[in-house]
């Protein structure tokens, strides 16, 4: 049910097209993919996602489903497709990063993680078997490895055996994975995670062993968790050297609408990120020719609309004074409005970059996108 057939490559970049054919649709490289943590992009309806953003995946996280609704709903659903009602193609993290972001109630041991749940305080344990198994339930049509995302800075021996203890766990997601069958009807792809924090030759190795495992596609952790943009940069080019060519290359929590394009350069196909709607929340919006403070002064008495260029119709029909109204006032619509912007926004650029590799335009059409996009409006 899985198949990647890479269409365009940039010839002045290592940009790439391609096509994933997975069990509930193909999904066209590069692609952005909102992120749906509970089940649901927040303040955002699915059929939005289908006609507004015109999503083609979203990610599901694993430790938070697994704590609510729980295992036995999703199930009784039939998965989170049926939950939730989304027909198209999900991905599931599998928990890993939570394992970094929770490292205050939680035990990292070589059989698993005995973390504390941030809802009521009781305990549970993730293992390499058990988070697989959970994925099952969930449905999701790409599932991930579980990993250790180590933070940054770490030194070098905590990182070679975060590094060492991953790929032990991902030898036992691998077999678990092989013993065991999805549950509803159609196929799942587990992807394994490069990890190595900011040394090149743990990354080197990282990825050599990530890639022995030929699995459907490959997926690179720990960036975008406090180093320079030029380290993730780096990083990234070495290990998407490494990983095959013929497999998509996903790079986990990334990220600002500059990262993304300038990953997609390096030979980087998906993406996911909280930030297009944490910050529309907040009143941060991405445009092409940059970035807006909805929430500034400046904006109270400008009546034009929010931005004439978004695929959004909502920021051409409500202007800038009027969203800032409504975001200053709390009122749920401003936050819905600013969310279908910027995922409309990052789902338009990787569109736009698919576009551009193809027709062999991509890197000064890139390299004239970053500048713009980096300015303060």
């Amino acid at each position: 049910m899985f198949q990647f057939t890479l269409e365009h490559t940039d010839p002045q970049s290592s940009a790439r097209a391609g096509r994933l054919e997975t069990p509930h649709g193909a999904i066209e490289t590069p692609i952005f993919m909102p992120v749906g943590t509970a089940g649901s992009v927040k303040g955002v309806h699915i059929a939005e996602l289908e006609t507004v953003v015109k999503a083609q995946i979203i990610l599901g996280n694993t430790y938070h489903l697994y704590l609510r609704p729980g295992i036995e709903i999703l199930e009784k659903a039939g998965g989170l497709h049926g939950f939730n009602s989304w027909q198209g193609p999900i991905l599931t993290d599998s928990g890993g990063y939570q394992v970094y972001s929770l490292s205050h109630q939680r035990k990292i041991r070589a059989e698993g993680v005995t973390f504390v749940s941030h809802i009521d305080g009781s305990k549970h344990v993730f293992t390499p078997e058990n988070v697989i198994d959970i994925q099952r339930s969930i449905g999701a049509d790409i599932i991930m490895a579980f990993d250790e995302c180590p933070p940054y800075p770490s030194d070098y021996t905590y990182a070679k055996n975060s590094m060492e203890l991953t790929h032990r766990w991902l030898m036992r997601c691998m077999t678990h994975f092989n013993h065991t069958l999805p549950r509803y009807g159609y196929d799942q792809a587990l992807f394994p995670i490069v990890q190595g924090s900011s040394y090149q030759d743990l990354r080197m190795a990282s990825a050599e062993t990530i890639a022995g495992f030929d699995a459907v596609g490959n997926a690179i952790g720990g960036l975008s968790v406090g180093e320079p943009p030029e380290m993730m940069y780096e990083t990234t080019e070495l290990v998407c050297s490494i990983l095959p060519a013929n497999k998509p290359r996903y790079l986990m929590g990334v990220g600002t609408p500059v990262n993304i394009l300038e990953c997609i350069a390096l030979g980087i196909d998906m993406f996911d990120c909280v930030l297009p709607t944490r910050n529309a929340r907040h009143g941060l919006l991405y445009t092409a020719n940059g970035i807006i403070n909805i929430k500034n002064a400046q904006w109270k008495d400008d009546f034009s609309p929010i931005d004439t260029d978004s695929p959004a119709p909502t920021s051409r029909y409500h202007s800038k004074a009027y969203l800032r109204h409504l975001l200053h006032s709390q009122e749920l619509l401003g936050m819905q409005i600013a969310t279908l912007h910027n995922l409309s926004f990052f789902l338009w650029l990787v569109r736009e970059a698919r576009v551009r590799i193809q027709t062999g335009d991509f890197l000064a059409w890139k390299n004239q996108m970053v500048q713009q996009m980096q300015q303060r409006l």
